[in-house]
């Protein structure tokens, strides 16, 4: 018991002895000059302290600074690159003894950091990695380690903390300040509160976020467990969807820091009106990044997100121009260092009015190549299948593709994807097709592509086919008073054709639709580019037009009218060739004439 009494006895008078040597003996302030010939000698930095230093003691040893600046290099503005109003460390005394560092407190407030960029690219990091230390320490020389027992942080505060971004070639400064970081009670192997609350003024937007989780650090440094953080992020500006975009994310996150692997589950990804889940790897250890991504994603609709136009068609067409003129090539070069597997589960997509759902998507990117290993997706009642592949390893990127659509109602889909009114029926079509280029108009006139398509239980819509052979034989009758009233509609059981598309221009050599009524086949194109139809076909009846306002037995049957097809996607026009009909009409009336000259002649003859 004694020797305990004597061993604290001596423990506190040591300690009062260490405090008295530092405070009458010892002042840190009259290191200051030291400090400040080091700096300038290792950086050409000026470095300012203008408040005094001061100590703090048991049960916690440290230093309190304040009124700290140090200088940009000469010729820079504004001159100080670093200015800190107040900062604290203090270290638990008694557990140094031990190889142990207990922090009772570090805080840093006020701090200003003014980085600047020139125009002739200096900045104002130049000169402050010197290369001293690496001449210390040769580079055979193994690096010595401490092994510490434990850490122990009573908190940690960062306030008032403002990054300044100044760029003099884009003449544009932003600015990025962290309200408050805090860490609270952290020890190894054990969970401690973190939180963080920052703003940044930047070029075209101002971003707010704030977060807040628990940290954990392993004992032996090798795994960083960041558990059930939450962030909400608030995006604002022109460019933005909007001009405003609220997100918020909750996840668990482990790093293997030996290993340079880290890990997310996201529980809650949510932006706008969107939600999504899943599950991100990342192996940061090799040249490359390696990343692997799954995600569950609900109903995007992109149409609400898009700004909405109030242009008139001519300002559009300006702008188009405008556009067209300035387009050029996207920069994909950052794809060569990517290694990526995504895959992603959408519910819907509303894009362009155009309803999809349940997307799947594999996706991998790789040394400069896209592989769309699968894309399918539910499109108006069938079915959209893609695989494709984009090669971004040159300046112009070029790109193949396999594309399948089956059991698709095409009427509804035209009409939410280009307001057309033409064809209805269901749907199936194949297409195969490559090329080069990124670029909107170059991409039309580029792509090489050969294809199918085959339509059943349809209606063109905008004509009436067996109505127009009506009224024109009419009209040749002399019956000037056929109208036009029936609906414009000309039903079939199945149209198909192949087609192939080069320099812009879709061309069907082989057109063939089928009816009851009456068959039309031919061949023709549909220039992409001006959205331009020219179609050369011949129809014709296969039964009477009964039913469709003719005869029992109509004489048209069998003979076959020309027919094109021009004008527009948006406008289709339809002519009959009425030679034809005519042709046909002097040959009805010659029969006719035969007919009674024979009639006359049976007569004559008693009948016979």
């Amino acid at each position: 018991m004694k020797l305990i009494k004597w061993f604290l006895a001596i423990l506190v008078t040591l300690v009062l002895v260490v405090t008295l040597y530092l405070t009458v003996f010892f002042d840190p302030n009259d290191f200051k000059p030291e400090i400040v010939s080091a700096v300038k000698k290792q950086t050409g930095r000026e470095l300012v302290i203008s408040d005094d230093l001061s100590w703090t003691f048991f049960p916690t040893i440290g230093i309190n600074l304040g009124g700290i600046s140090l200088s940009n290099p000469e010729g820079f503005t504004p001159k100080s690159m670093l200015d800190v109003n107040k900062a604290i460390a203090e270290v638990a005394l008694m557990p140094l003894l031990s190889k142990e560092i207990e922090i009772a407190q570090l805080s840093l407030d006020g701090a200003t950091i003014n980085l600047v960029t020139r125009k002739n690219g200096s900045s104002s990091l130049d000169g402050l990695t010197g290369d001293s230390a690496a001449k210390a320490s040769p580079a055979n020389e193994p690096a010595t380690k401490t092994q510490l027992a434990s850490i122990e942080v009573g908190g940690v505060a960062i306030t008032n903390t403002q990054i300044n971004l100044i760029d003099e070639a884009k003449g544009q400064t932003q600015t990025f300040t962290l309200e408050s970081l805090t860490l609270g009670a952290f020890s190894l192997d054990k969970f401690a509160p973190i939180a963080y609350e920052f703003t940044a003024s930047l070029a075209e937007m101002k971003v707010s976020s704030k977060g807040e989780g628990e940290i954990k650090l392993s004992a032996d440094f090798n795994q960083l467990v960041i558990d059930k953080f939450n962030i909400d992020t608030v995006i604002e500006g022109d460019s933005i969807p909007n001009q405003k975009v609220s997100t918020a994310i909750s996840l668990n996150t482990q790093i293997a820091l030996d290993k340079k692997q880290l890990s997310a589950d996201i529980v809650k990804l949510s932006a706008a009106d969107m939600s999504a889940s899943g599950q991100l790897t990342l192996n940061y250890g090799g040249k490359v990044p390696q990343i692997n991504a799954d995600f569950q994603v609900g109903d995007i609709d992109l149409d609400a997100l898009l700004p909405k136009s109030a242009t008139t068609e001519g300002t559009e067409k300006t702008a188009q121009a405008t556009t067209a003129a300035k387009a050029s090539e996207p920069d994909l070069s950052a794809l060569k260092s990517l290694d990526m597997k995504l895959k992603l589960a959408v519910k819907s997509i509303k894009v362009a009015n155009l309803a999809t759902q349940n997307w799947l998507l594999d996706l991998g990117v790789k040394g400069g190549v896209v592989d769309l290993k699968q894309l399918t997706a539910d499109l108006y009642q069938g079915k959209l299948m893609v695989n494709a592949q984009v090669d971004a390893r040159q300046s112009v990127a070029s790109y193949q593709f396999d594309k399948q659509v089956t059991g698709v109602q095409v009427r509804a889909l035209l009409k939410d994807l280009a307001e057309v009114d033409l064809l209805a029926g269901t749907a199936n079509i194949n297409i195969k097709g490559k090329g080069k280029s990124l670029i909107p108009e170059q991409l039309k006139k580029n792509l090489l592509a050969n294809g199918r398509f085959d339509v059943t239980d349809g209606a063109l819509y905008g004509v009436n086919i067996p109505q127009m052979i009506r009224s024109a034989q009419a009209k040749l009758k002399g019956d000037l008073s056929a109208d036009t009233k029936e609906e414009r509609k000309t039903d079939f059981s199945s149209l198909t054709g192949n087609f192939s598309l080069e320099n812009g221009i879709a061309t069907n050599p082989d057109l063939a639709m089928s009816s009851p009524l009456l068959r039309l086949a031919g061949k023709g194109s549909a220039n992409l580019l001006t959205e331009s139809l020219d179609y050369k076909l011949t129809t014709s009846l296969v039964n009477s037009l009964k039913g469709q306002g003719g005869s029992e037995k109509d004489a048209l049957v069998g003979v076959d009218i020309p027919l094109a097809i021009t004008g527009t996607f948006q406008k289709p026009e339809y002519a009959l060739d009425t030679q034809a009909l005519l042709n046909n009409q002097l040959k009805e009336e010659t029969d006719k004439a035969k007919d009674k000259l024979k009639d006359s002649l049976l007569k004559k003859l008693g009948g016979f």
